[in-house]
């Protein structure tokens, strides 16, 4: 789908990816590669199988949209020790990625540091032609962000439908998490709908196109699993 946001020409791609065709620039959001390790690090067990099908998708939308540049938008890492947890085969498969092309890490809340043996450039922010890239919104006008891993839900006749999205209004796009085990934040929850208080639009991913609703169609999320979330 493409959107035009701050005078530019934006496609969203269904995987949460955005593509910026005027600069040839692949935008991900949260990858979070490691997680698995992390939590395994802290008595959570879960499938030790989340870097490898993050970086399936990179592949996958690296070899679909060819960039010059690719943008990670904070939390690359889910904490300070992925980058030293990853497996040979993981380390030359991302540093592949990296090296082939201009790459540039934002910084995040998980990974405040990036190791640079890995390829690329580490920056706070990123400024491209009057927009700022940059991993947590700050509620600053013409600003593409992540962090909040945005999720809408739809309610049809029969059910509760609920996918990652985009968000986004004239001056502010959200970006889904990229990552696998990152979870959602319903766009209705203040975190996140305090950024639009004159209402926004969500691209919900489908499986091969994305879907725009503007939020007042939306749902919140049910009680009971509102009061599991915590």
């Amino acid at each position: 789908m493409q959107l035009q946001f701050q005078g530019q020409f934006l496609e969203l791609d269904p995987s949460g990816a955005l593509f910026w065709p005027r600069y040839a620039m692949l935008v991900v959001a949260d990858l979070h590669l490691e997680k698995g390790n992390a939590f395994a690090r802290r008595g959570t067990l879960l499938p030790p199988y989340d870097s490898h099908a993050t970086l399936a998708r990179l592949e996958a939308l690296m070899d679909r949209w060819r960039p010059d540049t690719v943008v990670s938008l904070g939390d690359g890492f889910h904490d300070r020790r992925g980058p030293l947890d990853l497996s040979p085969d993981l380390f030359d498969r991302l540093a592949g990625l990296t090296r082939s092309r201009r790459w540039v890490w934002v910084t995040g809340n998980h990974d405040p540091v990036v190791p640079l043996g890995l390829g690329g450039a580490a920056v706070a922010d990123l400024h491209v032609d009057g927009v700022v890239l940059r991993h947590a919104p700050t509620g600053e006008v013409a600003e593409i962000a992540g962090h909040l891993h945005p999720k809408a839900r739809l309610r049809t006749s029969r059910r509760h439908l609920a996918r990652p999205c985009f968000a986004g209004d004239a001056d502010r796009l959200l970006l889904p998490a990229l990552g696998s085990f990152t979870g959602g934040l319903n766009v209705l929850d203040p975190a996140i709908h305090s950024f639009f208080p004159t209402g926004f639009h969500a691209y919900l991913l489908g499986g091969e196109r994305v879907f725009r609703f503007p939020h007042r169609v939306l749902a919140g999320e049910p009680a009971a699993l509102h009061h599991r979330l915590g």
